[in-house]
């Protein structure tokens, strides 16, 4: 199955790859940017959000997103991730190190990490409320706890539905088909990489941050001090710019 997904746009290819609150829908601000910016755009939908359908079978997201790469002839990317998309990233770019050019890593997750209290707090909060059924609830809880304290009501709205279609879509499954888990190496990471956290995230995402700026071998972190867990959305026109210049930093081919 191909992953749902658009293309725009001509010149070096950048995949956005979405966190797991949202689908392919929150990189709108980014997707003229990078266009003008001279690069060819891809974003989609990973399995069980937007458009792309639950699994029907055990399924890999890193070999999904190089799938889709070599259908559209992709050889090389950089590869843009925010939370759970940037941990699909950090996979690929262990796996396939010779396809990734650059790597731009928004309030990242990584396999592995060990939760904090505060994280753990949220992830219990949210199941109780999913197993009562209560999507709107888990819907606040995740808009409440992502967003920043700076982003308007049009982008909580906009998470807000993004975040509710996919608890909708998981929990109508009838049945569920867990992801194939393999076995990475980060250090096996070559590309350039910038590593972004923010002042209001759970603390776990700028610890992450830290530990991978110290662990990849060409990767530097920059935190937010505006932002909360997406800042892609919350403020674009103050991301993308720095999004576009390390982009431009690292020359990319295909």
């Amino acid at each position: 199955m191909t992953i749902s997904h658009d293309v725009a746009g001509s010149g070096p290819a950048v995949v956005l790859l979405h966190s797991t609150v949202c689908d392919r829908r929150m990189w709108d601000p980014q997707m003229a940017a990078l266009v003008d910016a001279g690069h060819r755009v891809v974003r989609c939908d990973l399995r069980g959000f937007g458009e792309t359908p639950m699994p029907d079978r055990p399924y890999n997201d890193a070999q999904d997103v190089t799938d889709l790469m070599d259908l559209l002839g992709i050889e090389h990317a950089a590869l843009i991730g925010a939370s759970g998309g940037g941990r699909v990233a950090l996979e690929i770019a262990a796996r396939w190190p010779k396809r990734v050019t650059s790597l731009a890593l928004l309030c990242t997750a990584l396999r592995g990490h060990e939760p904090s209290a505060e994280l753990r707090a949220f992830g219990e909060r949210e199941d109780t409320l999913l197993e009562a059924g209560d999507i709107a609830g888990a819907t606040e809880l995740n808009v409440e706890t992502c967003i920043g304290p700076h982003a308007d009501e049009a982008t909580r709205e906009k998470v807000r539905q993004m975040q509710s279609h996919a608890f909708e879509v998981q929990l109508a499954a009838a049945e569920e088909f867990g992801p194939i888990r393999a076995e990475t190496d980060l250090s096996a990471i070559t590309a350039h990489t910038l590593l972004i956290s923010s002042s209001h995230d759970i603390a776990d995402f700028r610890q992450i941050a830290v530990r991978l700026s110290d662990e990849l071998a060409d990767a530097r972190h920059l935190e937010l001090p505006w932002a909360g867990h997406l800042p892609s959305m919350e403020r674009p026109d103050e991301l993308n710019p720095v999004l576009i210049d390390f982009l431009r930093e690292t020359p990319a081919a295909g």
